[in-house]
């Protein structure tokens, strides 16, 4: 396993009004942030947030290219972006333990916090399609180029952890600095990982390392 410090790139925030950030998505120019009552729509290159869609937002955050999905306890909602508007809801599948929320492959990805797990669910149904194994509690979920990372938060220690989407085996890490915390992660796309800050009301912006390619 290759392990290393986290890079921090950029800090978010504190913003007006939200004493905590928990889902974070991305749909490809604005990062998504939830902060209990609202989803919020922060623009990465000016550092403001533009607008906000009012809905119960306690954990991850999704985003399929076209809607975003917000888990609120005990259930996942499917929301219009340009209107807020509600479309559909689907029980998510812990109960109101889900803290991590990822798009990937036609499926959302969920992770259950305390019980350190990430489901693989239908999205229209909520059906569990299959579970991976951690060993630490998963903050975080988000799919990039193939590669699954997710985030754990355990006491004053956070890390991202790249891994294995069919054994759930840990491939690579990165640690972030004590006292750190992650409440949701997604990937641009590209180079970085956005990064919830749980009570911190912030959002990090962390390196994504690049891969070692073998011949």
């Amino acid at each position: 396993m290759n392990r290393s410090e986290a890079e921090i790139l950029r800090e978010y925030g504190p913003f007006p009004g939200v004493e905590a950030v928990h889902g974070v998505t991305h749909d490809g120019e604005q990062v998504w942030f939830a902060s209990g009552d609202r989803l919020n729509a922060l623009d990465p290159g000016s550092g403001e947030t533009v607008r906000s869609i009012d809905v119960a937002a306690h954990a991850g955050t999704a985003f399929d290219g076209r809607h975003l999905f917000q888990i609120s306890e005990k259930q996942i909602r499917k929301i219009d972006p340009e209107t807020g508007r509600v479309l559909a809801t689907i029980p998510a599948p812990g109960d109101g333990g889900d803290s991590g929320l990822a798009w990937a492959e036609g499926t959302l990805w969920v992770g259950q916090y305390r019980e350190r797990k990430i489901h693989q669910i239908d999205p229209e149904t909520g059906a569990i399609l299959r579970t991976l194994e951690s060993n630490r509690f998963v903050t975080g979920v988000t799919w990039v180029d193939g590669e699954m990372w997710h985030a754990t938060w355990e006491g004053d220690q956070s890390d991202l952890r790249r891994i294995d989407p069919r054994t759930g085996e840990v491939i690579e890490q990165l640690d972030m600095p004590a006292g750190v915390g992650i409440s949701g992660l997604e990937s641009d796309g590209g180079d970085r990982f956005f990064c919830g800050g749980g009570g911190s009301g912030k959002v990090r912006a962390v390196r994504r390392p690049k891969r070692s390619r073998h011949p």
